[in-house]
């Protein structure tokens, strides 16, 4: 592990991983300016933002390379299917490219597997967008973890994302889980309390595609740091 870490600080590009998330309830449209010019500056694969300002960052990052990723039923995944779809067409409809969809914990954990399916399907193809599957990770039991990720898989989603980040955040061992329950047919995107490089590294090392996390300007400044310290 030693080895391959060494060698993955020394020439990933860690920027092309980063989704960089402004989420927080009191975001206003000069930070989410700040997102957006911080995404270009560093070359992030997205900037993820909530469905309020979906427009404001596609008329900044246009012809840039981040794409625009915003949340859906964020962050309990509890609203109604209809709320959550016409969410979903409206984002895409802005100019988001990306959706993070939260399913319903509540469905999933009584068994209610069609009505989980039917949502996630109905918003995968009614938007024709790059859906990820929010499953809360921390909230669920092993079983239910194999069980919520084979439902968005069938759904027909592109990534399967490990958590919001408001009630536990990313682990090694659940982003293991999800690569070896999709067999790399979809990304994982770990997300939440990724606060160190170390951190980031490890969970590409243990399959994550993207990583969601408001500190991406820091993690690659901390890279960096780690490269100048090498020579």
């Amino acid at each position: 592990m030693a080895e391959n870490y060494a060698d993955y600080a020394k020439r990933i590009n860690l920027a092309e991983f980063i989704d960089h998330a402004l989420l927080s309830p009191t975001a206003t449209p000069e930070q989410v300016a700040q997102c957006c010019e911080e995404a270009d500056l560093f070359g992030f694969a997205a900037v993820c933002v909530y469905p309020a300002y979906v427009r404001q960052a596609v008329e900044l990052l246009h012809g840039k390379r981040p794409q625009v990723c915003t949340v859906i039923g964020f962050p309990t995944g509890a609203t109604t299917s209809a709320v959550k779809l016409y969410e979903a067409q409206e984002a895409a409809d802005n100019g988001a490219t990306e959706l993070d969809v939260v399913i319903n914990l509540g469905w999933l954990k009584s068994g209610k597997i069609e009505e989980v399916h039917r949502e996630l399907a109905e918003i995968c193809e009614a938007t024709d967008q790059t859906v990820k599957a929010i499953l809360e990770m921390s909230l669920l039991s092993e079983s239910e973890k194999k069980i919520a990720a084979e439902i968005c898989l069938d759904a027909g989603v592109q990534f399967l994302k490990t958590s919001t980040g408001w009630y536990g955040g990313a682990t090694v061992e659940d982003v293991r889980l999800l690569k070896a329950v999709s067999n790399d047919r979809v990304g994982i995107k770990a997300a939440g309390g990724i606060r160190t490089v170390e951190q980031a590294i490890a969970l590409i090392l243990a399959g994550a595609t993207r990583l969601g996390t408001s500190r991406g300007p820091d993690l690659v400044h901390q890279r960096d740091t780690l490269e100048e310290a090498k020579l």
